[in-house]
């Protein structure tokens, strides 16, 4: 598609550059007007958010280090290729937790409560994220002959991400995309219905995202992205079938186990060190 907006000189912007971008800032934004409604430092969840999105950028390719270990051993020049690629979103979703836990532990925040405010944000940034990968043809499809295929013509989307050019391909950048949409409709929607518990929403959004990308695997087509098994699933997808089932434990022991306070009060969270 367009891998490349603009050239200026020695300047050239990314596409995917500038949405990833956008994609981190606008769920940053979402994430700081939730928990200002629910009465949260926005101070503190503005260095969360920071620190989320720094280690989501180091895990996702720290995973992606992890499946292409043997193309980056061989030939050392591609980790240059790194500091371009985007990495595995699965990685950088973990990784990102991981600091998140600790860093809601060390500051005393809301545990639940605190993860449900980002997991919206994090479905909004994933659906610019997608969008992204569309326009650089990284995370294609395999070839199809459905009505809606795409295909890519770019050479410059063939040497940076592989793409095949001139074949029609399954737009799986945007069914991901879309389904990311529909997740963060879900989760905005549900969040208000039914009976609430801390967490709902954050392993809600787990649960929908793992069963989504569990899915949308079967009509991915790039090469590099770690398949097991004689090549019947990919690293996502495994990790998918751990994450669905873990979903769905943590929402019963969560609805099960009776919340102290869901939310701060704006100062109280003030004085939180």
């Amino acid at each position: 598609m367009f891998p490349r907006l603009l050239e200026l000189g020695p300047i050239t912007l990314y596409s995917y550059g500038l949405l990833l971008a956008l994609a981190y800032l606008a769920g940053l934004r979402l994430a700081l007007v939730r928990a200002r409604a629910r009465g949260l430092n926005g101070d503190r969840v503005m260095d969360l958010g920071i620190w989320i999105i720094v280690s989501a950028l180091i895990g996702a390719k720290l995973l992606l280090l992890y499946q292409d270990w043997r193309l980056f051993t061989t030939d050392w020049h591609q980790l240059l290729s790194l500091a371009q690629s985007g990495g595995v979103f699965y990685g950088g979703l973990i990784l990102a937790v991981i600091v998140a836990l600790w860093y809601i532990r060390r500051h005393k925040l809301p545990m639940w409560t605190t993860c449900d405010i980002f997991a919206p944000g994090i479905a909004l940034g994933h659906v610019i994220g997608r969008l992204g990968c569309f326009l650089a043809g990284c995370c294609y499809g395999k070839e199809t002959t459905v009505a809606w295929s795409v295909v890519f013509t770019d050479p410059f989307a063939a040497a940076n991400a592989g793409t095949p050019l001139g074949v029609h391909l399954h737009p799986t950048q945007l069914y991901e995309s879309f389904a990311e949409g529909l997740i963060l409709v879900g989760l905005l929607y549900f969040e208000k219905k039914g009976r609430s518990f801390p967490g709902r929403t954050f392993w809600g959004y787990m649960l929908a995202y793992g069963v989504t990308r569990f899915i949308i695997e079967f009509f991915r087509g790039d090469a590099g992205r770690g398949l097991y098994f004689q090549e019947a699933v990919s690293l996502s997808q495994i990790i998918s079938i751990v994450l669905v089932p873990l979903s769905l434990v943590m929402l019963w022991w969560l609805s099960r186990t009776p919340a102290s306070s869901p939310t701060v009060p704006a100062r109280a969270a003030r004085t939180v060190a």
